[in-house]
């Protein structure tokens, strides 16, 4: 039975870890939900105006509401939307009534829309402020000649607008071009993988468990058969 120890309580020990890795992340799962949540919440608050300074952190999702008018100037971010396919985020400066620039997010184009004339003058918008984070390793360099850009980079465009850093994605807009279709702030870009994790660990514990159990079996058995010789 000395030959069982070792394996009995690696089995014990290995098992105890991976569950415990499961109950991590079931208590991540539950802690990532409970944010989604607050989020969703938060984008369906009453729309208030812009903070004069405000925090990308504390006032991230905001609901706000802004009236002034889009200038002429504009960038175009590269996206892809479900069903639809590849096109354009049009990323325009907003000069609000009480003198600030902003930029607004005014919705998706389809690519062959990119070059077309879009409205221009008085605006109300209603929307969230956002601080994407959209670069990564892989993220290739904007093309500036051909106004493509690939990512959301705050500080980048408003530097490209002459705008404050301050992007409002657009939920509603008083006026706005027919072929522009507007991509409000949801939860649903948040990835909430952990149920993926839990199942992970879970299912490892119980093949870990079921691997130890047949690995004692065929010890037993190859005791027994010593025994008997």
């Amino acid at each position: 039975m000395t030959r069982l120890i070792l394996p009995i309580v690696f089995g014990i020990v290995g098992t105890a870890i991976l569950v415990s890795l499961g109950n991590w992340q079931m208590r991540r799962m539950a802690e990532k939900e409970t944010f989604l949540a607050a989020i969703d919440a938060r984008i369906g608050d009453a729309p208030v105006a812009i903070p004069a300074l405000p925090d990308p952190e504390a006032d991230r999702f905001l609901a706000v509401q802004a009236e002034g008018r889009i200038t002429g100037q504009e960038l175009h971010v590269l996206v892809s939307v479900k069903k639809v396919g590849a096109g354009y985020r049009i990323v325009s400066a907003f000069e609000t009534d009480g003198g600030r620039r902003i930029m607004v997010d005014r919705g998706f184009v389809a690519t062959p829309d990119k070059g077309a004339a879009r409205y221009t003058g008085p605006l109300t918008v209603t929307g969230n402020l956002h601080w994407p984070d959209e670069i990564d390793s892989y993220t290739p360099a904007n093309d500036l000649a051909a106004n493509i850009w690939f990512a959301r980079d705050v500080p980048t465009m408003a530097a490209a607008l002459g705008t404050e850093p301050i992007l409002l994605i657009a939920r509603k807009l008083s006026e706005n071009d027919s072929g522009v279709t507007p991509l409000p702030v949801d939860s649903s870009g948040i990835p909430n993988d952990h149920l993926e994790y839990v199942v992970t660990w879970y299912g490892l514990a119980i093949v870990w468990v079921a691997m130890t159990l047949y690995y004692l079996r065929q010890t037993l058995k190859r005791a027994r058969k010593n025994e008997k010789a």
